[in-house]
């Protein structure tokens, strides 16, 4: 499986901006799907975003977060802005992996996961 190692994850204030990173250990060529995923304490890990050529976001984020794939740098990215302390949580970058069935548009179907990058949003 993929090695995946998440970066970027910090404390931020209601309504500013931070861009976590994803670095695969392989590379990611540009039809594998890719998604990041939260928990926050106390709650269910839910979808983010995903990509696989095409995006797709939760509802709580459309319009402030974006998902961005660098396949040269087999790096994955989350530009996340207009941040809401309801957006705290760990971050975890997630690939679909070989044998296992994934859809973008559900989150559904990843194998392949980072240990997690903390976002914090408060005043």
């Amino acid at each position: 499986q993929v090695h995946l190692v998440e970066s970027g994850g910090g404390s931020v204030q209601p309504g500013g901006s931070l861009r976590l990173s994803c670095a695969a250990s392989e590379y990611i060529y540009s039809s594998r799907c890719m998604a990041w995923f939260r928990q926050a304490p106390g709650r269910e890990r839910e979808g983010v975003a995903s990509i696989d050529g095409s995006v797709y976001y939760a509802d709580s984020v459309k319009g402030r977060f974006t998902i961005s794939k660098d396949n040269a740098k087999s790096t994955l990215y989350l530009q996340m802005s207009s941040l809401k302390p309801e957006d705290t949580a760990m971050y975890y970058c997630a690939a679909e992996s070989a044998g296992f069935a994934v859809v973008a548009r559900t989150f559904s179907g990843f194998a392949s996961w980072g240990q997690g990058t903390q976002v914090t949003v408060s005043s």
